[in-house]
């Protein structure tokens, strides 16, 4: 009769106990320690905003942030590593003019991004016309590839490319390949189910996640698939677009539910997988928006809405640190620093190797009304100033040393995406044109 009690005694012990990772027996952060830099020099920013709680307050405000030209440097390029990094721009966004197209039905829902091959670009339209302009606004090339029962469907559209040929891929489950130059179709094929996801090209390969969570590596030269990893499905479909980044032959994405997944992209097998997210999470998976990762080579740096902003090593997959920040919008990492900007206006500046908050300013202070309505849509670090977009069509120049908004440009009354730099000009899209300004 003992033992039995002994026995209930132990369950009911156990049962008190929470190993989840958002449970109080975890800590919420951690200092760490990489290529024998952090270890050689002392920490002295004390960690701040321990509870789980979105941050509405400013903090060390007064701190100004010095960005130098070495800091820029990185160890892989952009398309490799998701992270623009601050670049050689400083525009006084005076002169506008518009590439003009189809206007694309439920634009606020989506994340297209413009694709630049060198002055020119190319997009699309709503009945999923492909676009390519020159640097005067002018029309080079107009493709379609659609049946008319597709074009009903409004299909929105992905690209990568390699200055050869341009790859496509749809939320219809469509995936094809065109000449750069012409637009000319190579081939097209269908995919089991549709995507929304970067795309990333490497070698004679191509990769993409599509909504069943499977993570696709299809051959570049006729579009067969090679191999495939597939993760946790979800019954909801969110509309954020899922990221992918490559380091060291290996290939890292994230899925709808939050799962960070690292693979050999020549073998096409699985290296390791993290949860990001407790199982309560499969429960409201629609509501999760992740930001896009970015790397330094050594870590993947994201963030989501629901109040976590995580460093993960690369070769292990466990965490580095946690930090309570609000954003599923892409960060910027400029030498030891990362940037991001909370859902409620607030520019974070962090300490990348501790994730320790060093400054948050207030970048909202502008809007008088409705302020709880606007939303940024994303932001690009030019030379001296940071350009952010917003989901009520305005585009605010916010000082990188101050963290102080400088002004703010009315371009539509809806939203507008993430801006783009190319060539000394800033671009950003809204649903019926893409805005150019110098």
């Amino acid at each position: 009769m003992s033992r039995i009690f002994y026995i209930i005694f132990i369950i009911i012990i156990l049962s008190g106990c929470s190993l989840k990772k958002d449970s109080k027996f975890w800590p919420t952060s951690k200092k760490i320690y990489q290529d024998g830099d952090i270890n050689q020099k002392e920490n002295k920013i004390e960690l701040v905003f321990n509870e789980e709680q979105v941050l509405n307050k400013e903090f060390n405000e007064s701190l100004e942030i010095k960005i130098n030209k070495n800091d820029n440097k990185t160890a892989i390029p952009y398309y490799h590593s998701n992270n623009n990094g601050s670049l050689n721009f400083d525009g006084d966004l005076k002169n506008i003019s518009r590439y003009k197209f189809s206007k694309i039905k439920n634009f606020y829902q989506y994340e297209p991004a413009i694709l630049f091959i060198k002055n020119n670009l190319i997009f699309f339209e709503n009945k999923g016309s492909l676009l390519k302009f020159n640097e005067n606004s002018k029309l080079i090339w107009k493709k379609n590839y659609y049946s008319k029962s597709e074009k009903k469907l409004n299909p929105i559209i992905q690209f990568s490319n390699n200055n050869k040929f341009l790859i496509a891929a749809d939320n219809l489950a469509k995936y094809y390949m065109l000449d750069i130059e012409t637009g000319d179709l190579i081939w097209s094929k269908n995919n089991l189910a549709p995507f929304n996801s970067q795309i990333k090209i490497y070698k004679d390969k191509f990769f993409i996640v599509d909504f069943s969570n499977t993570l696709r590596c299809f051959s570049l030269k006729d579009g067969t698939e090679l191999w495939n990893v597939k993760t946790q499905n979800s019954l909801i479909r969110s509309q954020k677009k899922l990221s992918i980044v490559i380091v060291k032959d290996k290939i890292f994405f994230n899925n709808s539910i939050g799962d960070i997944s690292a693979v050999d992209l020549n073998k096409g097998e699985l290296l390791w997988q993290l949860p990001t997210q407790s199982s309560l999470i499969y429960e409201s998976a629609f509501s999760l928006k992740n930001s896009e990762m970015i790397t330094d080579n050594a870590a993947l740096f994201f963030s989501n809405n629901k109040n976590k902003f995580f460093s993960i090593d690369i070769d292990t997959g466990s965490f580095n640190w946690e930090a309570e920040i609000n954003s599923y919008l892409r960060p910027t990492l400029v030498g030891d620093t990362l940037f991001t900007i909370s859902l409620e206006g607030y520019l974070f500046v962090i300490d990348k190797y501790s994730g320790n908050i060093l400054r948050v300013t207030d970048i909202f202070k502008t809007f008088k009304k409705n302020r709880n309505l606007i939303k940024p849509s994303g932001f690009i670090l030019g030379s001296q100033k940071i350009y952010l977009s917003t989901n009520n069509g305005r585009l605010l120049t916010i000082d990188i040393n101050t963290g102080k908004t400088i002004s703010v440009l009315k371009i539509d009354n809806e939203k507008i995406l993430r801006p783009f730099i190319n060539n000394q000009n800033l671009f950003t899209v809204k649903d019926n044109a893409i805005i150019k300004l110098n």
